[in-house]
């Protein structure tokens, strides 16, 4: 997928937060500690530093959901984390994303903060951010 591609794709999924742009993509591809994960309909991008991961996003084609696919692109995205050696893995996600919490939940990502008022919604409105993390140790998808 070309960053125009993914681009398209994080819009088609995201308004909270704002989608980012080919540019802002492009940038995480160069990135040496960002992986792409590309499965179908949708990526994921991790970025891995001193035992740690971030899933920086998930986006999967709107005609593309509940089919399985970002569950399937979220393992494969754990997978690369624990080859790049993350003991753990660590994401943000608006409050009010509850397909997206539901995915996490599943795979075994707990809540582990809260960041108030975090994301602006395209009204203007402010919304809450979870911090939610998963052990690559001791889970198993």
């Amino acid at each position: 997928m070309t960053p125009t591609d993914l681009a398209r794709i994080h819009a088609a999924s995201f308004t909270t937060p704002r989608p980012w742009s080919a540019t802002e993509l492009e940038s995480f591809l160069s990135d040496p500690l960002c992986d792409l994960i590309e499965g179908d309909g949708g990526f994921a991008l991790i970025r891995t530093i001193a035992g740690e991961a971030e899933l920086l996003t998930i986006a999967v084609e709107p005609d593309q959901r509940r089919h399985g696919r970002g569950k399937a692109i979220l393992l494969q995205a754990l997978d690369r984390a624990r080859t790049r050696k993350a003991e753990q893995i660590f994401l943000e996600v608006a409050a009010d994303n509850q397909p997206a919490i539901r995915l996490y939940e599943t795979t075994g990502f707990v809540r582990t903060g809260q960041r108030p008022q975090y994301y602006r919604k395209p009204d203007g409105t402010r919304v809450d951010a979870w911090l939610m993390t998963l052990s690559l140790q001791a889970s198993t998808g």
